[in-house]
């Protein structure tokens, strides 16, 4: 993102902005926070306004979430409400994210050789914690329309969460379930508030 001293840790890491474009970034020991994305996307994309490039930086952000899966812009949305006006000083919600991002292997390969570093969701908290959010649908589990259960699927769910830890990644897992229940953005909400607390971020 041009600013800041980067860590190998984040080094390569990309994520997506929508129409099939990517963003590299390397972050700051101090984690990146929704402010930091929003200043550098309002500069990139030469905003007037901050409020417009908040607006624009998150439609970008929500338009790289799957159609076909309303949970994940459940949880995404469900963040933004719960926090409004706290939403600059916290760590940005970002989707879509890839480990090891090489432009060599998308190029010749194709991006489905690097779906099994794909995070739905990743945050970058203050002394590199880095904070891997998914949401887990029948494909998870299920290797059939039916949603009959894969013992191959969910070993590659479990090798995936290895090597994420491994990293140096912690790994929070939703069942798209529940982000499809009535009470999905009190559960997102309450999520959210229990794990900044853990980690000290969120300021009362």
């Amino acid at each position: 993102m041009g600013h800041g001293h980067t860590n190998g840790l984040t080094a390569n890491v990309g994520a997506c902005i929508g129409a099939g474009h990517t963003l590299g970034f390397g972050v700051p020991a101090e984690g990146l926070r929704w402010q930091d994305l929003q200043d550098w996307w309002q500069a990139r994309e030469g905003i007037a306004y901050p409020e417009m490039a908040k607006r624009a930086l998150y439609e970008r952000l929500l338009s790289c979430l799957p159609d076909n899966s309303p949970p994940q812009r459940t949880l995404f949305k469900g963040y933004h409400r719960a926090f409004r006006t706290q939403i600059p000083g916290l760590p940005a919600l970002v989707p879509e994210v890839w480990l090891h991002w090489d432009q060599r292997t998308a190029k010749q390969r194709g991006a489905e050789a690097l779906l099994s570093h794909r995070m739905d969701f990743l945050l970058l908290l203050p002394h590199d914690v880095r904070i891997v959010i998914e949401v887990d649908g029948k494909h998870h589990y299920a290797a059939d329309p039916e949603g009959k259960a894969s013992a191959q699927r969910y070993a590659d769910m479990a090798r995936s969460d290895r090597a994420l830890k491994l990293a140096g990644y912690e790994v929070y897992r939703f069942g798209a379930h529940e982000l499809l229940a009535d009470n999905a953005d009190e559960q997102v909400r309450e999520f959210f508030v229990a794990m900044f607390a853990r980690y000290r971020t969120l300021k009362r």
